[in-house]
């Protein structure tokens, strides 16, 4: 497996949501010509009341009650590092998946967990040197279009 070598960083719940394969667009208010693998990073801050909005908003659609069900407790999020990566095929300003509200999607395909990396965020996508499991090899640099 390449390990990506550029991050983004997400706020949980939803950068949980990203890694463990419920959540297929993460959206921005800006466009990207990125595509590729990336580092998904949790950021630091969460607050009671967005965990709670986050919950409200999975019961608001019938497509996503399951990842309400299977969602964490409040104080159960790894927070501050890299929690997992996936790969960003397209950026989009219309999309039928219940996670886009947009303005812009970044559309997010073969997500996984990884284990936890504690590590700086920043904004927009940004570098990290994510050690590569025994036996890979770091890569998946990604590519502007």
């Amino acid at each position: 497996m390449n390990i990506p070598k550029m991050a983004l960083s997400v706020r949980q719940p939803w950068a949980w949501l990203i890694v463990n394969g419920w959540k297929d667009i993460e959206n921005r208010t800006w466009r990207t010509g990125f595509h590729g693998p990336v580092l998904i990073h949790a950021a630091k801050g969460m607050t009671e009341d967005e965990y709670r909005a986050a919950c409200r908003f999975l019961a608001t659609d019938s497509r996503l009650v399951d990842a309400l069900r299977a969602l964490p407790d409040y104080g159960d999020f790894q927070r501050g590092g890299v929690v997992g990566m996936a790969n960003l095929t397209e950026c989009v300003e219309d999309s039928s998946s219940p996670w886009f509200v947009g303005p812009v999607g970044f559309k997010l395909t073969e997500a996984r967990a990884l284990p936890f990396l504690p590590c700086r965020g920043a904004l927009g996508f940004f570098r990290v040197d994510y050690p590569a499991p025994a036996g890979d090899s770091p890569g998946g640099e990604g590519r502007l279009l």
